[in-house]
């Protein structure tokens, strides 16, 4: 027999319980939002997340405040966001390697249930540049130079199995060479290397880059998509400068830990799109390089199970193995 009151009381129990977090997800966003960035300021990610940062607090009424978690290219940051309580108010920018586990060992958290994406704020290619004294201005320079000179040329990335070092591997691989690998905290600090004369070549973001490039401090050589760079659009591809089908792209997307009300991830989503289709700040990120986005949840959800399937293919072709 049910015992109605029984009943009764357990239903109203779980009307209350359930009663917060429907407050929360209506009232959104009650106070300052967090967004958790995986490498040093100065680099690509952390810079798209401060023009974010900075929309997201006229739009919403709290302040963005931009963390900087860097190391393990990025997953320090991830794991954080990943733990976190699931109300909006912690978020992660991350760039293309979450969507690289394969090249992980014993990670913290599964992107597939530990996440839920909100938006693809941008994507586009990265930039193979060099020190000046480098006797090197083509891709078939520094193959040439790199085969003459085994295992001397030094070459940055922005971490361990990070975007850029996946990157260089991919060259490796196709081009045949072999070189001294030193990873960094994020782009900005490799860029310092590179210009100190501490490191050869690196791939770096464009935003990163480009101050540098324009003062002549450091040289662009290629860029690692099949399209040319509209930042850059006298400097060939990978594909162009001889190393067929080599297509690399980075991208830059906020995350919510798993489990986020589809109200809250709406909000952002929505808000962030809004950002995004701003002609100024459209503008800003095409002459970066990057082709903005800032499409829905459900699209960058479709997105990123695409590179998820991807990356792990090209890391298995390339004989990668996990750190």
């Amino acid at each position: 027999m049910i015992n109605i009151p029984a009943l009764a009381g357990f239903t109203a129990m779980v009307t209350c319980a359930a009663l917060p977090f429907s407050i929360l997800a209506q009232s959104f966003p009650a106070k300052p939002i967090r967004l958790v960035v995986g490498f040093q300021p100065g680099g690509g990610v952390d810079t798209s997340a401060r023009v974010i940062g900075k929309h997201l607090t006229e739009s919403l009424g709290q302040p963005v405040i931009i963390d900087n978690k860097p190391g393990a290219s990025g997953n320090i940051a991830a794991q954080l966001v990943a733990k976190a309580a699931a109300d909006g108010y912690s978020l992660l920018m991350a760039q293309s390697n979450i969507a690289m586990p394969a090249l992980f060992t014993n990670l913290p958290f599964d992107v597939n249930k530990n996440f839920a994406p909100v938006s693809l704020v941008a994507i586009g290619p990265t930039v193979l540049v060099a020190h000046p004294a480098v006797p090197i201005n083509s891709v078939k320079d520094l193959i040439a130079l790199a085969r003459a000179k085994p295992k001397q040329l030094i070459y940055g990335t922005g971490g361990i199995n990070n975007i850029t070092h996946l990157q260089m591997e991919l060259l490796a691989t196709l081009a045949g060479i072999e070189m001294i690998h030193v990873p960094y905290k994020g782009s900005a600090p490799g860029i310092v290397a590179l210009v100190s004369g501490e490191i050869y070549i690196l791939f770096a973001s464009i935003p990163s880059a480009l101050p540098q490039i324009r003062a002549k401090r450091i040289k662009p050589i290629a860029v690692s998509t099949l399209r040319r760079s509209s930042a850059l659009p006298n400097i060939p591809t990978l594909d162009e400068a001889g190393l067929k089908g080599y297509d690399a792209a980075t991208w830059y997307g906020v995350f919510a830990p798993a489990g986020t009300a589809n109200s809250v991830i709406g909000r952002l989503s929505g808000d962030i799109a809004r950002i995004m289709h701003d002609p100024e700040i459209r503008n800003r990120f095409v002459r970066d390089g990057f082709e903005p986005s800032g499409g829905s949840a459900q699209e960058f959800s479709g997105f990123l199970r695409d590179e998820l399937l991807k990356w792990a293919k090209v890391i298995k072709a390339a004989g990668l193995k996990p750190q």
